[in-house]
């Protein structure tokens, strides 16, 4: 009967937080702050009990492996050249500021809340919630359906999935020093952090390549799901090998699924529908867990709220903006408006909670206070900015709506051809309303119009109307986009 249980709680517990993301969809919120809230709501007074820090942990790591995965496959190299600068300096720089502005301030008003504590704890506390986390920014900026200008959204996405290493290595290296595990240096600090980025690339990039040349030589295509489970194994793979080689893993893995998502690999439209499905159920499960874990009396407790209250606070509206504009003030490309939001879209998630743990796991004295206190500064990020992003975006007048696929269905990887969806406009009828008064390229076909949600395959004769949807497949798409252009169409959609 315990197994029988245990899979009842657990359907119940999926349920509800399916149930909970759709209602966090309509109402604008982050559905990864409903997904803790049902976590929370089922661990209060024990109803569901749960306390395992390493267990916790353990999902945690394997969580953030497939998520930075996934977000780096879908990530498009073109998108991020323009700002690898600005996203690797507020991935490694912009942590280490926000660790010691934070940290400084944590000690110096520790002791006005009656808390005592220590310099090296106080920049502990503050390495572990000093990285923006990737979950929170991927699943609220690609859910949002909303665009972002001056490359901003490519650029937070950067920062979000490669500024875990340096907030891990700060942790691990802080922790040593509280816990005295052994001499730690600056010197070694700094060669250790060199030493985990540059093998971490290096096998990142290494393995991201053997993972494509893997997936287009080995012919398993009669039995094509198992291409899935292939590819998982490369990213679980490519993290515990870099880990044990004293490089990053988690840096290693987001390139390696950046590399991936950058070339052709067979059945790639199946492998995103399944890296995107099974990574919605592992941020489900990681923040159900993390909030069945943590106890609401602690969290309500005088010493945990006031502090969490306060470092909170001084994140948002002071340690992440002196960050930000630090570190974007080289590059002229941005916007003060960019700067803003860039700032203000900090937001803290399970990452922050997974360092915590880390810390109970590690034996660090007072190791419940600081995940407490972790655990309650991820919601207010959650509630104060995940809530604003998008209407600080439209605030801002940095935001465009993005336009919406009407044509949807999967093309086989075999099939060469690209199809492309446009929208009539006057400048596209200017010689003429019928389809054969089109001059499209060579070897390009109009072969499905949507009009009012009806869809018909036209003839040459076909009258075309302002606001028509064409369905457009095409054996040379660039010279199709440069077409396009020319005739006065901005908006062409890749299907």
């Amino acid at each position: 009967m315990l197994t029988e249980n245990f899979l009842l709680v657990g359907a119940l517990l999926l349920f509800v937080a399916v149930l909970a993301g759709k209602a966090a969809y309509r109402l604008g919120a982050p559905a990864l702050l409903l997904f803790l809230g049902v976590g929370i709501l089922f661990g209060y007074n024990d109803f569901v009990m749960f306390d395992s820090a390493s267990f916790a942990e353990f999902i945690g790591m394997v969580a953030l492996c497939i998520i930075l995965f996934s977000g780096g496959m879908d990530t498009k190299f073109s998108e991020i050249r323009p700002i690898i600068a600005p996203g690797i300096i507020m991935a490694t720089l912009g942590v280490t500021l926000t660790t010691f502005i934070v940290g400084s301030f944590i000690y110096v008003i520790a002791p006005q809340m009656d808390v005592r504590i220590s310099f090296s704890m106080a920049l502990l506390l503050a390495a572990t919630m000093s990285s923006t986390d990737s979950a929170s920014v991927f699943s609220i900026l690609r859910t949002k359906k909303q665009g972002l200008r001056q490359n901003l959204r490519p650029l937070l996405e950067l920062e979000s999935g490669s500024n875990d290493p340096m907030a891990y290595i700060l942790t691990v290296m802080l922790v040593s020093i509280v816990t005295g595990a052994g001499d730690v240096t600056w010197y070694g600090a700094v060669t250790n952090f060199i030493v985990q980025m540059v093998v971490g690339t290096a096998l990142g990039y290494g393995f991201g390549r053997a993972t494509v040349w893997i997936m287009n030589r080995i012919n398993i295509r009669s039995i094509a799901s198992l291409y899935s489970v292939l590819l998982l194994a490369c990213a679980f793979f490519t993290y515990s090998f870099t880990s044990i080689a004293y490089g990053n893993g988690y840096l290693a893995v987001y390139i390696a699924g950046l590399v991936v998502g950058n070339y052709h690999i067979v059945y790639r439209n199946m492998l995103s529908t399944f890296f995107d499905s099974f990574t919605w159920l592992l941020q489900i499960v990681l923040f159900l867990i993390l909030g069945l874990y943590v106890d609401v009396h602690d969290l309500i407790n005088p010493d945990v709220f006031l502090m969490a209250l306060a470092i909170g606070a001084f994140m948002i509206f002071v340690a992440r903006p002196i960050a930000t504009f630090i570190c974007m003030s080289p590059f002229r490309m941005f916007s003060g408006k960019a700067r803003v939001y860039a700032s203000w879209v900090g937001l803290r998630g399970a990452v922050p909670i997974i360092f915590a743990l880390y810390t109970i796991t590690h034996d660090v004295p007072n190791a419940e206070y600081i995940l407490n206190v972790v655990f309650l500064v991820t919601i207010i990020s959650l509630v104060v900015q995940g809530t604003t992003v998008s209407g600080m975006a439209n605030w801002l007048k940095l935001s465009y709506e993005e336009p919406q696929q009407t044509f949807k269905f999967t093309v086989p990887d075999h099939i060469r051809s690209e199809f492309s969806e446009i929208e009539v406009n006057d400048a596209l009828l200017k010689k003429g309303d019928t389809l054969k008064d089109i001059r499209l390229p060579g070897h390009t076909l109009v072969v499905m119009v949507c009009r009012n949600e009806q869809y018909f395959v036209p003839k040459g004769l076909t009258q075309l109307l302002v606001g028509d949807k064409l369905l457009v497949v095409s054996d040379n798409n660039e010279e199709l986009l440069q077409k396009v252009k020319d005739m006065g169409i901005d908006n062409i959609i890749k299907v």
